[in-house]
């Protein structure tokens, strides 16, 4: 299965995606390598971060400042020396009141003496290397109480640092940058989707566009300057086909022109020789005729002047070309019969529906047997439909993108084409309904131009 062309909003959003996190894997890199091989950095982190967490805890009780843990900050504070080293905790009063304490002679060893003022943070190292063996302390108001919160951790036995390295990475890294990561996303998505919005009603106007019409551009409003260029190219391309198309139609109008006098002369003349050779050289004469006829049409129907277009009633269209064209049925040991069931107001240039009912009678002429039974029907609604008691269409024409319609048996089916061509300019639906030997009837829908 081939797969469609990727969406440039895709493109772009996945190329920001990877982009981003490689910043961002980056960024996490360069402060992780930062705190990590700046042990005081780290451990003053350590020792700031661990010292909130415990503060956080102190409360006012019947009128005393006291410190109620949790249930799992109790068990990690309990001094045991088997999955490490010890963690010595003090909290005072800038006073020096102990309101907790899980030590003695340590206290001593490790904290600031109760004499001294409460400093809003100290530390000190213990040892060096990794994992810390630090003690230090930091101030806090609680309770309306300035609380000294005093700690010592001998070779880090849970992990507080990092634990503070991860905790400082989310924070002041991961957070902030995955919101400006989707911000910048959004924001892009949104900035593309904008500037692509003309582009979308360019596409749009691309697929209404009729390359025969010699107007037929691209609009340029608001359009990105960069897209701007492919669009300014597309319509100097398309006034280029215009003016081939348009070579086109005038050399196809005036051959079939120019030819019909001297095939009018060679008839006139082929008339007074009395030979059968004369009478199937006519034929081929008239046959030629109708083809130049033909193209005649066809290259009107493709050179259309908008304001062509008016208000008329298909009743009185086809009643004018049954009347017209009865003679050429007649003269042809066939008959036609006129209906109107009614039909409203059309926008249409009547020429060119006139040129196409008239196509369908001659082809119902020219295909079936003598004595064939030609009905146009204009109604009920914005219809007509030629119909006739024929053999059928038996020989239906097959598209062929080079040459136009080419019927089985080898013959050009302008007439069809014609009548195709008409139906798209009034944007008219046709409908074909036949079978062998039981007749066929073509039906042209006008109810878009009904509307018009």
């Amino acid at each position: 299965m081939k797969r469609g062309n990727p969406s440039l909003i895709g493109i772009v959003a996945r190329r920001i995606v990877a982009f981003s996190l490689l910043a961002m894997a980056i960024q996490i890199g360069v402060v992780f390598a930062d705190y990590w091989f700046d042990d005081d950095k780290l451990s003053v982190l350590m020792l700031q971060q661990e010292t909130e967490t415990l503060a956080s805890y102190i409360q006012l009780r019947d009128g005393t400042v006291r410190y109620i843990p949790d249930h799992e900050t109790r068990e990690r504070y309990l001094n045991r020396h088997d999955d490490g080293g010890p963690i010595y905790l003090r909290i005072r009063t800038a006073a020096g009141a102990i309101i907790y304490s899980n030590c003695t002679t340590e206290c001593a060893q490790h904290f600031l003496p109760l004499s001294v003022d409460a400093p809003s943070f100290w530390k000190r190292l213990i040892a060096p290397g990794k994992p810390f063996s630090v003690a230090g302390g930091q101030t806090f108001e609680r309770a309306g109480t300035t609380v000294l919160v005093e700690l010592a951790i001998l070779n880090d036995p849970h992990g507080f640092m990092y634990s503070a390295l991860l905790h400082e990475m989310f924070d002041s890294m991961i957070v902030p940058m995955t919101l400006l990561f989707c911000l910048v996303i959004g924001a892009t998505i949104w900035s593309i989707r904008s500037a692509l919005q003309p582009v979308a009603m360019a596409a749009k106007a691309a697929d209404a566009l009729d390359p025969r019409d010699s107007n037929a551009r691209l609009p340029l409003t608001r359009m990105p300057q960069e897209i701007a260029l492919l669009v300014t190219a597309v319509n100097r391309m398309l006034s280029r086909v215009a003016d081939l198309i348009q070579s086109q139609k005038l050399f196809s109008s005036s051959i079939a022109h120019e030819i019909r006098t001297p095939v009018s002369i060679a008839k006139m003349e082929l008339s007074r020789i009395d030979d059968p050779r004369a009478r199937n050289a006519e034929r081929d004469l008239d046959a030629l005729t109708h083809i130049l006829e033909q193209l005649t049409s066809l290259a009107r129907a493709d050179a259309v002047d908008p304001s062509a277009y008016q208000r008329a009633s298909l009743s009185q269209i086809g009643a004018s070309i049954a009347e017209t064209i009865a003679p050429f049925v007649f003269d042809h040991d066939k008959s036609i019969e006129f209906v109107d069931d009614g039909t409203p107001p059309v926008t249409v240039i009547p020429a060119l529906v006139e040129n196409m009912l008239r196509n369908l009678i001659e082809n119902a002429v020219k295909h079936n047997p003598p004595g064939t039974r030609i009905i146009l029907v204009c109604g009920p609604g914005p219809v007509v439909s030629v119909e006739d008691d024929g053999r059928g269409l038996v020989d239906l024409p097959e598209h062929h993108e080079d040459l136009g319609y080419v019927k089985s048996s080898g013959q050009l089916g302008l007439g069809l084409k014609i009548v195709q061509r008409i139906s798209e300019l009034h944007q008219a639906t046709v409908a074909v309904d036949t079978a062998p030997e039981r007749g066929t009837k073509i039906s042209i829908d006008f109810s878009a131009a009904a509307g018009a």
